[in-house]
């Protein structure tokens, strides 16, 4: 179970897998200088609710990962995410889509 800690005021419990994701949207958003929405369903444990925060490139963001390997990244995932942080309502995690594999290149070396 990583961890996304956020403005040294917030401490989000995520999956390995879909931190590794949620780190190259984001990361790819920021890096453009762009701000957004990011929402997701709490942990029954915290309230069971949904949280928003707002991201922006001078908020400070920390990514702990339980593991110490890289979770496989899957590519349509990435692409289905970065659509969702592009909507009105901002980045939301989205299921998993099934992982291309044609061969077509790795998330990395694409425009995102």
């Amino acid at each position: 179970m990583g961890k996304l800690f956020y403005d040294s005021t917030l401490t989000v419990d995520f999956d390995d897998r879909v931190l590794a994701h949620l780190q190259i949207v984001i990361g790819a958003k920021l890096r453009r200088g762009e701000s957004f929405y990011f929402s997701w369903k709490d942990d029954p444990a915290v309230g069971d609710g949904r949280s928003t925060i707002w991201l922006a490139p001078n908020i400070p963001l920390h990514y702990k990962y339980f593991g110490s390997r890289l979770p496989a990244l899957n590519r349509e995932w990435i692409i289905a995410l970065s659509a969702s942080s592009n909507s009105a309502g901002g980045l939301q995690i989205v299921p998993e889509p099934p992982a291309n594999t044609s061969g077509t290149g790795s998330p990395e070396g694409g425009q995102l």
